[in-house]
């Protein structure tokens, strides 16, 4: 990991894509974000159409990451097997099949809430597993960039996504949407089955329930860990509950409004992943954090849709701030369980997610949508600044980590 100010940024996103298994899981996860992104606008139309609910509508786009945290708490350390590529091949296989379940017509809604469980519990194992391949493919120097090439295309496919979503919406029952996100999903699939090969993560121990929990206790012990974590889910999970209230905010709008939002995030991703040193990318994560949630408090004034859509694209670029936190996170990690410590802090991440999401849906139930956006974006302001200084002290650990000894 670049320790140090002037430490170049590593060779370009080409150079990474030539080294064909990153290529094979950059494909896989760039197809699997079009088709959760599809998946999950369909799903939130579908909900807001029939319940007329903020609250319901808000956790069906995220009701998949409450079960994120099950996967962290019970099973995470398969992420770290001796088998990664065929655990996330089996994991693949299990998202195709929930996502296929629900193109099913007249599924009652209970069961398509009960569908994301089950898919929340399995994606959080996907998450670990493959990044833990992803640090054991590409070189340590190459993993901010690596992580900010696949944010980027993240960003990018949600772009497309929500825009291709609006626009299917017209010609299609969302049952037909479902169909197109289960192709996608399962060409996610041949791609990874034909072109990861088979690693070694290192693990010492049996993977299981009593392994996940020992790593995990860990992992929490260390208070530098602790402080990186609760930047990584906490102000982030907030934020996105906020996004998860546009359609309730403006039905007509809210797919302009999300676009905005992943394209924000492209370009913070693409600026600091790819244009920043890691030592930049330190000094500006905070500001970043604060970036993250400020533009969100217009939203108490109801704005024009162009300032609404103006401020949600430059409060995303703030999402960039996890690419320092991530880089420091696994530099306070040993090699051995890398892959479940970022399968960790993505699941955290991922149910904060969902929880920011039924806190700004319960919020809006009583404030209405607007106003609750504003008071939520606030909340994450506070944590950002009053949970500052345990960061510094991490960062400070992290970059003592990283110097030659």
């Amino acid at each position: 990991m670049p320790s140090d100010d002037s430490t170049p940024a590593p060779a370009g996103y080409r150079a990474l894509l030539r080294n064909s298994e990153f290529a094979g899981l950059y494909v896989g996860f760039t197809l699997t974000v079009a088709a959760t992104t599809l998946s999950g606008f369909a799903l939130g139309t579908l909900v807001n159409d029939r319940t007329h609910s903020p609250f319901l509508t808000a956790v069906s786009m995220y009701g998949a990451t409450f079960a994120t945290v099950l996967g962290a708490l019970t099973l995470m350390s398969v992420a770290d097997g001796k088998r990664p590529r065929r655990t996330l091949v089996a994991l693949q296989c299990v998202a195709l099949v929930g996502v296929a379940a629900q193109a099913v017509p007249g599924l009652p809604l209970a069961a398509r809430f009960g569908l994301l469980l089950v898919l929340g519990f399995f994606q959080s194992l996907g998450t670990g597993t493959r990044m833990g391949l992803l640090a054991e493919v590409v070189p340590a120097s190459g993993y901010a960039l690596a992580r900010s090439l696949m944010n980027i295309t993240s960003g990018g496919m949600a772009i497309l996504g929500y825009a291709t979503g609006a626009v299917l919406q017209r010609y299609l029952s969302p049952q037909g949407v479902f169909v197109i996100s289960a192709v996608l999903t399962g060409l996610g699939l041949a791609a990874v089955a034909t072109t990861v090969r088979e690693h070694s993560i290192r693990l010492t121990r049996r993977p299981g329930l009593r392994q996940t929990w020992t790593t995990n206790a860990a992992l929490f012990a260390h208070p530098g860990r602790r402080a990186l974590l609760l930047n990584l889910w906490v102000p982030n999970g907030l934020v996105v509950g906020c996004e998860a209230l546009f359609i309730s905010y403006d039905p007509g709008h809210a797919g302009t409004l999300l676009a905005a939002g992943s394209a924000g995030m492209l370009l913070g991703d693409l600026t600091v992943g790819r244009l920043l040193t890691a030592g930049e990318r330190r000094r500006h994560a905070f500001a970043l954090r604060l970036l993250l949630a400020a533009p969100f408090l217009l939203f108490a004034t109801d704005p024009p849709v162009l300032v609404s859509a103006a401020a949600v694209f430059v409060a995303s670029a703030g999402f960039a701030a996890t690419l320092p936190l991530q880089e420091q996170l696994l530099g306070l990690t040993p090699d051995p369980v890398r892959g479940q410590v970022q399968g960790v802090e993505s699941a955290g991440r991922m149910t904060w997610q969902g929880l920011g999401a039924a806190l700004a849906g319960a919020a809006a139930q009583g404030l209405g949508p607007g106003t609750a956006i504003a008071a939520i974006a606030a909340v994450s302001l506070v944590v950002t600044v009053v949970s500052r200084p345990a960061v510094v002290r991490a960062e400070a650990i992290a970059v003592s980590a990283d110097r030659p000894r």
